[in-house]
């Protein structure tokens, strides 16, 4: 696998790729946005390389392009299948990053995972760095690796989790990281879509 590109380029090439899966369909703008409860705006950023998704965005961009979220990642993948295997070597990730996260996805030649995992550093160090909480269906595990993090829970008292902590919850609760020092943390991240019993 490819070393991950600077994040001009990936954005970039991550534009391409949705464009390419819209054209594939023969939708407009207006219809992914449609599709997807997107901004118009907001696709048409993400294509041109000006923007780059936060998880929860990039699951409603899958989700309404009918895609693994890994599709965007590869253009070429295997559906994960019982008695699948795989390992990731050191470095062997397609990064996503946007203005608070650095999103190390992992896997992502496999597509149709139970889960993704995802390795990254949190550039935020404070909640009003964000314009809103992140929620999507599904559960989510979250470890420190290295550095401090603040975890905030909608109607919940934030949590201060230091390296080799770690925290699980319901990942439709509006959630949101930060760096809970001065350095930026590094983090391991599980999300799970399941259906609640």
């Amino acid at each position: 696998m490819k070393h991950s590109p600077l994040p001009d380029t990936q954005r970039i090439e991550f534009g391409r790729r949705l464009r390419d899966l819209r054209k594939e369909r023969g939708w407009t703008l207006s219809e992914v946005a449609e599709k997807s409860g997107l901004a118009i705006s907001t696709v048409s950023k993400v294509e041109r390389g000006m923007m780059s998704l936060t998880y929860d965005r990039l699951n409603l961009l899958a989700n309404g392009l009918g895609v693994d979220m890994a599709t965007f990642f590869t253009t070429e993948g295997q559906n994960f299948e019982p008695g699948g295997f795989a390992v990731a070597r050191k470095g062997q990730f397609q990064r996503q990053e946007t203005k608070n996260y650095v999103y190390e996805m992992l896997f992502p030649e496999m597509w149709h995972k139970a889960m993704t995992p995802m390795m990254g550093t949190l550039k935020a160090h404070d909640i009003l760095d964000f314009d809103e909480f992140v929620r999507h269906p599904g559960q989510e595990f979250l470890m420190v690796l290295d550095g401090a993090v603040t975890v905030h829970i909608e109607g919940r008292d934030p949590v201060v989790l230091e390296q080799g902590d770690s925290i699980y919850f319901d990942s439709a609760q509006g959630h949101l990281y930060a760096s809970a020092g001065d350095q930026d943390a590094r983090i391991l991240v599980v999300c799970a879509l399941t259906e609640m019993v």
